[in-house]
Order: structure tokens, then C-alpha cells, then sequence
């Protein structure tokens, strides 16, 4: 019988929506090129997430990495790297 493996469960995205986004963006003080090109999107890319437009997963992704608390890009970065 083969050993049951470990499910690791996924940890909550840190910002889920482009208004979640504009919040961090205004309190961290930044302007959109500066805080959109920390993960390789443009300005008038990110200007359109701000807006409205629905966040990729992938997108969710890598803000998540790159502006989430240490603790929470780490638990993240973790369940990414146990995955099959």
C-alpha cells in the first residue's frame, strides 16, 4: 500500500483585485510604473488592473510574491515548489 502523501493546502493570495492593488500602490507610496514593474507588467497594464480589469492568476501570482508580508511570500513560494 502505497504512504498517503501530505496535501499542502494553498495559501490565501495576498492582493485578489486590481482596487486591492491601487490600495497597497498608494500606500506604499509608489507610482504605477514602479510598483507594476517590480513584477514585469507595464504601467498602462497595471492602469487597466486598477480599473477594473480582472487580475490573472498569474498576475495575483507574482504581486503576491513581491509584496506580501515575508512570512505569507514564503508559505507561498513553499506550496508552489512541493507541488507535482
Amino acid at each position: 500500500m502505497p504512504a498517503k502523501q501530505k496535501v499542502i493546502k494553498a495559501p490565501k493570495v495576498y492582493l485578489k483585485t486590481g482596487k486591492d492593488a491601487l490600495a497597497l500602490r498608494k500606500k506604499l507610496g509608489l507610482n504605477q510604473t514602479g510598483f507594476w514593474g517590480r513584477i514585469a507588467t507595464t504601467q498602462s497594464g497595471g492602469s487597466r488592473y486598477e480599473g477594473g480589469r480582472r487580475l490573472p492568476g498569474t498576475v495575483q501570482l507574482l504581486l503576491h510574491l513581491a509584496y506580501a508580508p515575508e512570512a505569507q511570500a514564503r508559505a507561498m513560494l513553499d506550496y508552489l515548489r512541493a507541488r507535482d
